[in-house]
């Protein structure tokens, strides 16, 4: 059997048998396509079989049960945009399998992806936030005659997602749920003037203004986390000339970095697109722009190996919507190709995670340099 047989024949039940994560972190209790996803499809199925070329894009599918889902139920042309540079890769791969990497093209968020799209499929973001630049976005740059399929876990729901939706659409209308999942079905798009983000704030205590775009974790106020790690960049290593932010979020400890050691270059780094354009335009509201880089990477699989002398890192504890520790995991193993022997990992955590002696056995000796009622602080040292 051809490709093309192959391609032709496959459904969604079979493109989904093959779905993963990679290179996402993946476990037992973690998955490549859930009800939401079905759902969302099952609800859009006239759509898309009726769908014109170049008219159905893809927001937030996390590892392309969406975007496969539509090019198996009919859909060509598809643009699609994942915020999580993840996302994309492992869309890419498991197109790849399915055969069906000529049906789609990823794109920004922004109009290359939204204009002329009559149908939009969306997994609905936890964040508030981040749903207002999204819905923003299409409602701006979509077909005025857009429908929006956009699902997700009843548990993730909440009345302000459909509050947040109906600032940029005059129709929101849930659809009867099924495994625990729903769908809003949005239309009558409303474009704003302005767009809403980015959104620039002063974070007095440390003297430095921060900008956010809609994904990024926190938005533009400072974490509790960050603000405790913070306080100890006066004992970084007096020989150090490049530190890393690793999952820099806004960047704001690219900047403090850049700040407190004019003599160090700073790269920060995040899997996410509004991570990156946030650090970036954060590095350039404080006159740092031109000593922090600002690269999209996951958990510095790009970076040479023994390029850095210090990382930085506030590690999250979820995967998605499961806690899981191996999301910390990887950034550590990250790190320890990073860092060049003898250079430093600096961890601020949650103290219940105890992750002291998984940066023990990853990086090296690892010392206790503050601890509060929240969070602990640690030194690891790379292993020569």
């Amino acid at each position: 059997m051809s490709d093309e047989q192959v391609r032709n024949d496959a459904g969604p039940d079979d493109i989904f048998a093959g779905l993963r994560r990679f290179p996402d972190v993946e476990a037992d209790n973690l998955f490549a396509v859930d009800a939401a996803d079905r759902l969302i499809l099952d609800t859009a199925t006239g759509a898309l079989a009726n769908a014109e070329p170049d008219t159905v894009a893809v927001v937030g599918d996390n590892y392309g049960a969406l975007t496969l889902g539509a090019a198996a139920a009919g859909a060509r042309g598809i643009r699609t945009f994942c915020d999580l540079l993840t996302g994309e890769r492992a869309l890419d791969r498991n197109a790849a399998g399915a055969h069906l990497s000529d049906r789609y093209r990823r794109c920004p968020l922004g109009p290359d992806l939204l204009t002329g799209a009559r149908t939009v499929l969306m997994r609905l973001p936890r964040g508030l936030d981040e749903l207002r630049e999204l819905a923003d976005a299409i409602a701006r740059w979509a077909d005025p005659a857009v429908t929006v399929y956009a699902g997700g876990r009843d548990k993730h729901l909440t009345v302000a997602m459909n509050d947040v939706l109906a600032d940029s659409f005059a129709a929101v209308r849930p659809t009867r749920g099924r495994q625990k999942s729903r769908v809003l079905v949005v239309t009558e798009p409303r474009p704003s003037g302005a767009a809403p983000f980015p959104v620039h704030a002063r974070v007095p205590e440390l003297g430095i203004s921060v900008v956010a775009f809609g994904a990024v974790f926190a938005g533009t106020r400072l974490d509790i986390g960050t603000r405790f790690l913070l306080e100890f960049l006066p004992q970084l290593p007096s020989d150090a000339r490049h530190a890393v932010d690793l999952g820099c979020g806004t960047g704001i400890l690219a900047v403090g970095v850049a700040k407190a050691r004019p003599a160090i270059a700073v790269t920060a780094t995040d899997r996410s697109a509004g991570a990156v354009a946030s650090a970036r335009a954060t590095a350039q509201a404080n006159g740092v722009g031109d000593r922090v880089t600002v690269v999209r990477d996951d958990a510095l699989a790009e970076f040479p190996a023994g390029s850095a002398d210090v990382v930085l890192c506030n590690p999250p504890f979820h995967a998605g919507a499961s806690v899981y520790a191996g999301v910390a995991e990887k950034l550590f193993d990250g790190a320890a190709r990073a860092l060049r022997p003898g250079g430093e990992l600096w961890t601020v955590y949650n103290s219940h995670l105890r992750y002291r002696g998984t940066l023990q056995r990853v990086i090296g000796p690892t010392e206790q340099l503050g601890r509060n009622r929240k969070f602990t602080v640690t030194r690891s040292v790379r292993r020569s």
